[in-house]
């Protein structure tokens, strides 16, 4: 029976083979609009399966999670941990395996070659032996270097050792100088690990870290409540769930809100979310790919259903074959079976050149994701993907093919071979319930056309509003790059003053340049700080102990390079200096929420963490309110302090010139050499650029959904056109009945023009009401614009009904022109 089977399905596969060489056009067509649809979903589901399936390259990664310190009642949302909120949690909650605590850090590397800044993670000794990180060389960290007093050592990373010490074998024991301090390297870290900011996103860290040191804690550890800097990792025991770890931590930041009510107010609502690994890696673009998802899996619906009404047409031109077949003896589930056959075959020649399509795709997204897509570098076609393509291929086969192959096998043999003897096809008339199906084909893909066009159109208006928000600054012609003085020559607060007044100067009198400064926080540049406040004269409701505002250090013509506008007031000056009473600059916004109505400059403000003789600082300008995280969220209140009273070491430059940013890069290289050799300058940005990166998640996800969208539209033309031509074709001797009854040219194009708009009106009508449901699924990925807004909806109606009736109106005109004489004649 089995080589019975085998051998029918052998001579079916060469008959539809066959069949296909002799109408190549059909073959080709059916093929390249599977090849589309299951290419674009190849193409997501390789994303997809790289980030939500595939587990993170760490050991048990399924128990990894990292912890979150949040107050929303202070607006803090995400915050980092201090070291003793990180014994707190080691020494009191039961349910972690492991602990580890990390802070991360832009260090300078002299000696060896050129100054270089690179990326460093000061870790507790448990955490890379957590992730089950085993050296390529040398050793992991000791628990006894979790202690002050110990050698100083470091691990590299094999980029890190092959990239500055070309792959030197005699490293292990050799000591690197790391911001002015000599350190032991103790171990090379192997090829296969990285711990990128998308997993570890360190307060102070770079996109990737390149060494790993010590963190050794002292034991007045256990008493800074301050200094919230570090990220804190942990291994969950077997057996414990999230929910039940949230439970017990919740307990934890209870009794710490009890016991230190002036660290956590009871109005900050302090919570110590504990997060899956996985879930930090991936949160931020889960809603944005589930979208894409199901928009490719309609851009394949669509596909076959076109594949579906291509077969439909073609199959009224074989009702005399199965007839005959039928005649000599074919089980109608023989001719349904030759059929399916023909529709897989295609299906799998679909997921073949898918797959061409979608290695493309994929190489595209690598070059557009840098900046949107977590764990880029796993997204490729592997075993899993290849197995989609190939059950994706299948399933179409069988979802397009199963309809016309029912549907010619229910054929009456009577009828059909007297139809063939008479020269006639069988056909039905233009309105004939033989064509129900592939009208209900048409409406189908136009309605899900319009789904995706109004997601696509809503996210495009939302980019839209989105550019044109005002940042709070005039990004074009400003360079920048960040700055850090290391050293023990820098340990005078004095040198480091002068150090930056001499930059600012050297930049300033370069050729173009027009003002130069520096801040410790650039907007957009994923670098903050926060810090709790009280107001002279306030009176705090109840439960407030103060308030939380982001803090900025400013030094030189900071305001100005950036195109800041001064409101009220003056910008700082030379005079501020460590000799006069501290200087504030608010924003507009604080300047509105703490004195409304009033004038703010004169008003005092309490920093809290600020330790001085006079308790209070005093307002001396107000600025514009800046975008500082994003361009679609709201900044909280915000004050600058004067980098000549507060030496900050660290620092983003920004150069405002009028020449090109580019061009002006080398000489400010130069001015940079000519002031400290080893003063590196690193994430050189023109500040356009670091706009569009903050843009480009959003850019992405509008591109693709667009591009889909296009396909969708595409694909629906060319299938509503296909079935007025087909009616068209196959009601040629009705319409040549009726024009010689008197119909003219204009009645037979109205005809034909009215029967496309009642399709696309239908289709019109189920798209609108589907997207009216379905946009709210993409309301966290839009802003500025309602998932309901009428003027997409509105806009797409019109589009689609004014395609549709192109798509109508050529074959209409063509039918118009039929010559009644001859279309008789020959039938």
């Amino acid at each position: 029976m089995r080589a019975l089977f085998m051998s029918t399905l052998a001579q079916d596969i060469r008959y539809a083979l066959r069949t296909f060489a002799k109408n190549p056009g059909f073959a080709l067509a059916a093929v390249l609009s599977l090849a589309i649809g299951i290419g674009a979903n190849t193409s997501i589901f390789s994303v997809a399966s790289a980030l939500l399936l595939r587990p993170l390259p760490y050991a048990d990664a399924e128990r990894l999670v990292i912890l979150w310190n949040r107050s929303p009642g202070l607006n803090i949302t995400e915050d980092w941990f201090s070291t003793a909120q990180y014994l707190d949690i080691k020494n009191g909650h039961h349910g972690f395996e492991q602990v580890a605590i990390a802070i991360g850090g832009n260090y300078n590397i002299t000696g060896e070659g050129e100054p270089e800044r690179v990326g460093v993670i000061r870790v507790s000794s448990n955490l890379l032996p957590m992730l089950g990180v085993v050296p390529a060389y040398g050793r992991v960290l000791a628990p006894e270097e979790d202690l002050p007093g110990r050698p100083a050592t470091a691990l590299l990373t094999e980029g890190m050792w092959a990239r500055r010490y070309g792959h030197d074998p005699r490293m292990i024991g050799k000591s690197i100088t790391i911001n002015g301090q000599p350190y032991e390297v103790a171990g090379i870290l192997p090829q296969s690990f990285s711990l990128p900011r998308e997993v570890l996103p360190t307060l102070y860290g770079t996109e990737q870290a390149d060494i790993f040191l010590p963190l050794p804690l002292a034991p007045a550890a256990a008493q800074v409540r301050t200094n919230e800097d570090y990220n804190i990792v942990g291994k969950l025991k077997p057996g414990v769930s999230v929910a039940q770890a949230q439970a017990e931590m919740d307990t934890i930041t209870a009794r710490l809100r009890r016991d230190f009510p002036e660290n956590y107010p009871p109005n900050g609502r302090l919570t110590f979310s504990i997060v899956p690994l996985l879930e930090q890696v991936v949160g931020n673009v889960r809603t944005a790919l589930l979208v894409l998802l199901g928009s490719v899996g309609l851009v394949l619906l669509i596909a076959c259903a076109n594949v579906a009404n291509l077969l439909l047409s073609r199959a009224v031109a074989r009702q005399q074959e199965m007839a005959v077949r039928a005649a000599l003896g074919a089980s109608r589930w023989r001719i349904v079976r030759q059929l399916l056959t023909e529709s897989v075959l295609l299906a799998l020649c679909g997921g073949a050149l898918g797959i061409f399509i979608c290695v493309l795709s994929v190489k595209w997204i690598h070059i557009l994701g840098t900046k949107s897509i977590p764990r880029l570098a796993d997204v490729g076609t592997d075993g899993r993907v290849l197995l989609f393509t190939l059950s994706l291929s299948l399933l179409s086969g069988i979802l397009f093919g199963l309809a016309p192959a029912l549907r010619i096998s229910r054929l009456d043999l009577n009828s059909t071979l007297k139809d063939a003897s008479r020269g006639t096809a069988g056909t039905s008339a233009v309105w004939g319930r033989g064509n129900n199906v592939r009208r209900l084909l048409v409406i189908s893909e136009l309605a899900l056309s319009v789904v995706l066009l109004i997601g696509a159109g809503l996210l495009i208006r939302s980019f839209a509003r989105l550019q044109n928000v005002l940042p709070g600054f005039e990004p074009r012609g400003v360079l920048t790059f960040d700055l850090t003085m290391t050293g023990r020559r820098y340990n005078d607060k004095q040198v480091v003053r002068n150090t930056y007044k001499q930059l600012w100067e050297r930049l300033e009198h370069l050729p173009g340049a027009n003002a130069a400064g520096g801040v410790t926080s650039l907007p957009l540049s994923q670098a903050f700080a926060w810090t709790p406040i009280t107001v002279e004269g306030r009176r705090p409701p109840p439960g407030e102990k103060f308030l939380n505002a982001d803090e900025r250090l400013v030094g030189g013509h900071y305001f100005e390079a950036m195109g800041i506008p001064l409101r009220r007031g003056r910008f700082f000056n030379e005079q501020d200096d460590a000799t006069k009473p501290v200087a504030v600059i608010v924003d507009e916004y604080m300047a509105e929420q703490l004195w409304p109505g009033q004038d703010p400059i004169g008003k005092r403000i309490h920093i809290v963490e600020l330790k001085r003789d006079d308790p209070w600082q005093i307002v001396v300008g107000v600025v514009g309110r800046v975008k500082q995280d994003s361009l679609d969220s709201e900044p909280r209140i915000a004050f600058y302090l004067p980098q000549t009273q507060f030496p900050a070491r660290a620092m983003t430059v920004a150069l405002r010139s009028n020449t090109d940013t580019a061009g002006i890069l080398s000489a400010v290289k130069g001015e940079l050499r000519a002031l400290d050799p080893d003063l590196p300058m690193y994430y050189v940005r023109s500040m356009g650029q670091r706009v569009d990166e903050s843009l480009a998640r959003r850019q992405f996800s509008m591109l693709l959904l667009g591009v889909f969208a296009g396909v969708a539209l595409a694909l629906a033309t060319i299938g509503i056109y296909g079935v007025m031509a087909y009616l068209v074709s196959q009601g040629t001797r009705e319409i040549g009945i009726r024009m010689a009854l008197g119909a003219t040219q204009r009645d037979v194009l109205g005809l034909i023009v009215r029967q496309g708009m009642t399709l696309a009106i239908s289709g019109l009508a189920i798209g609108l009401a589907g997207a009216f449901v379905l946009t709210r699924l993409i309301r966290s990925l839009l802003f500025g614009v309602q998932p309901t807004d009428p003027v997409t909806f509105v806009g797409i109606s019109v589009l689609l009904a004014f395609i549709a009736l192109l798509a109508s109106y050529i074959p209409a005109q063509r039918a118009a022109r039929i010559d009644p004489m001859v279309s008789l004649r020959c039938d």
